[in-house]
């Protein structure tokens, strides 16, 4: 008898909300590089799925997210997300896409991720610092593969400076401390008020020790 087939992994169940989606001027030459490149429908479900899967577990993923719209408008800038506990609207700038015709899939599914995040992560009862919201939806954006090139790894001033700076920041730290060191920070601003007490709790050191072994690993390694 042939041996019995071996049990396969199943995805969590993650929970998926009602996805929108709307575009303002179908005429942009932005609109037509999205809908060639991407269904709306699948890459904001793999966003979602990406983002469940680096910041939560299926015991402790938010379920209070139940419908996430899509816009895409022409805009200066690249996204913003913004909404209620339930509903959350992500704008996207369609002369961003119109920009990044080179790598329109990349990009976009980049900042589909990076701003999907915001739909999700805690944010320390409103007290996280903009750079650590911003900094980790890159490194999740990070992990997925889909960071574009001109990111680079390098310290900045500051530890919360934000974006990839903060994205590098983080990966470096999950290396040193574990698998599951981000999600750790996350779920500790989930009920109370942020305090930068977090990373200690997290590595056992502060977070200005932390940042400097960070910026002298760099050195060490030239920036790689």
């Amino acid at each position: 008898m042939p041996p019995p087939p071996l049990p396969q992994e199943t995805e969590p169940a993650w929970p998926i909300p009602t996805f929108n989606f709307r575009i303002e001027d179908l005429a942009h030459p932005g609109a037509k590089l999205f809908l060639d490149n991407v269904r709306p429908d699948v890459a904001l479900r793999e966003a979602v799925v990406t983002v469940c899967s680096w910041l939560y577990t299926p015991e402790t993923v938010p379920t209070n997210v139940q419908c996430v719209t899509l816009v895409l408008r022409p805009m200066p800038g690249v996204a913003h997300t913004f909404g209620s506990p339930t509903h959350k609207e992500i704008h996207f700038s369609l002369d961003h896409i119109r920009n990044s015709a080179s790598r329109a899939r990349d990009e976009i599914l980049g900042v589909l991720t990076h701003e999907m995040v915001h739909c999700y992560q805690y944010n320390g009862l409103g007290k996280c610092p903009g750079g650590l919201i911003e900094g980790i939806a890159d490194w999740v954006r990070l992990n997925a593969k889909l960071g574009p090139p001109h990111w680079k790894r390098e310290a900045g001033d500051k530890w919360d400076a934000g974006y990839q700076a903060t994205a590098y920041f983080l990966e470096w730290l999950e290396n040193r401390y574990g698998d599951g060191s981000i999600r750790e920070l996350n779920g500790l601003m989930k009920e109370t008020e942020y305090d930068n007490h977090i990373f200690k709790d997290v590595t056992g050191r502060k977070i200005s020790k932390l940042w400097i072994i960070y910026k002298d690993s760099l050195v060490d390694n030239h920036g790689l």
